[in-house]
């Protein structure tokens, strides 16, 4: 029986692969013709560099100038020659999101707007830890997403294509233009974009290609070089693909529960139809490296009558039992159309209590940047340039 699963779980990990492609991004060349060297592996770089008849050494010049002092003009390179800093900027360009609009919540959150070069757009948002100096880069995975969760704003935008790795690593890289914190620091010596959440716009394991591109990028201890245990991947539950994630990425993981029955979670997380609960769970039991030093990460939102009683709580305890693993608790943040109403305070209490009563964590998620609606749950863009395919549903 467990060798007829897996050859299910290959042959739908094949399938989403193959559909997820249909919505690929353009290549990643500016107007003029030049190619990006953002997003491009070694492997790639190598082709590029050699197909203008440079030595292979000059890979590792150039990737340590992207990823790890973050220039973007080939002149700024002073250990490469002039004339071929000039080769080089004519053939190539290190290319960066624009950024449309920028926004700083009241409490020091920030969130952009970030136009493509095809005038696409998605969003990206910084959240500072409030006690020290670090934060997290809550970086976005597709323009628009396919899950149309109930309670999610992102939810309400029609699938327009996936981001390519150019685009999710340059959100980060960006980021880091804004807040000078080039370049890399040395081993885990801390700095104010310390982390990365692949939780924003879109599903990550529905456009896993280009996101583990990216994040095997972010990871290069010869560039950016943010370990795998500063970055946490959320997905809805795409049950095949996390395997994979495990096996080739070990980032930190975090699933979108929500709720505890299949009634409900096909409600407000629809994909639950394809991949109930059970197999959800299983699935992250399995996830490699989770102990106690790295617990799975529940995200459970919070909606008033809905999902937060004190039974939803127990039932939540005896689902989770026995796995290495926290729930945040995250009140729902509304948006304009919204239905939901966030759970009081004494419901969010006595839910929290039932959970750290059966030693679980369970922190309450204090709302950051509502007023610029930059809070879990609230990203979404109007992108209207540029052709949009017919919805897609990618399961």
């Amino acid at each position: 029986m467990s060798g007829e699963m897996t050859d299910l779980s290959a042959a739908d990990r094949t399938r989403i692969l193959a559909k997820s492609a249909l919505f690929d991004p353009p290549a990643a060349t500016a107007a003029d013709g030049r190619r990006d060297l953002v997003g491009l592996d070694r492997a790639e770089l190598a082709a590029e560099i050699d197909a203008i008849g440079e030595p292979s050494f000059r890979v590792k010049q150039l990737w340590h100038w992207i990823y790890h002092q973050g220039v973007t003009d080939f002149a700024a390179m002073s250990s490469i020659a002039r004339p071929l800093q000039g080769r080089l900027a004519d053939h190539f360009v290190i290319g960066r999101p624009q950024a449309a609009i920028v926004q700083t919540s009241t409490d020091e959150t920030r969130k952009w707007l970030f136009r493509f070069r095809d005038g696409q757009e998605a969003e990206t948002v910084y959240i500072p830890d409030p006690a020290e100096d670090r934060g997290a880069v809550c970086v976005s995975s597709q323009v628009g997403c396919t899950l149309s969760c109930r309670f999610c704003h992102t939810g309400t935008q029609t699938l327009v294509r996936n981001l390519g790795a150019a685009e999710i690593v340059g959100q980060f890289m960006a980021a880091r233009d804004a807040y000078g914190e080039w370049p890399s620091p040395k081993g885990e010596t801390p700095r104010l974009l310390s982390t990365i959440v692949l939780m924003g716009m879109g599903e990550p394991l529905y456009n896993y290609a280009n996101v583990a591109k990216a994040m095997k990028i972010v990871m290069d201890n010869e560039g950016i070089g943010l370990s795998r245990r500063r970055i946490t991947l959320s997905t809805s539950g795409v049950v095949p693909m996390m395997d994979r994630v495990g096996a080739e990425l070990g980032v930190n993981l975090a699933v979108s529960l929500h709720a505890v029955r299949d009634d409900l979670r096909d409600e407000l997380v629809p994909l639950n139809r394809k991949y109930p609960i059970a197999d959800l769970l299983a699935a992250c039991r399995r996830y490699p490296g989770s102990s106690n030093a790295r617990r799975i990460t529940f995200e459970y939102i919070m909606l008033q009558g809905i999902n937060d009683s004190a039974a939803d709580a127990r039932e939540l305890v005896r689902l989770i039992a026995g796995m290495p693993a926290k729930v945040n608790l995250i009140p729902f943040n509304p948006w304009p159309g919204s239905h939901y109403q966030p759970t009081g305070k004494a419901a969010l209490d006595r839910f929290a209590a039932i959970v750290n009563a059966a030693g679980f964590a369970a922190p309450i998620r204090t709302p950051r940047g509502q007023d610029i609606l930059a809070a879990c749950g609230q990203l979404r863009t109007d992108t209207s340039m540029g052709s949009k395919p017919p919805r897609a549903v990618l399961s």
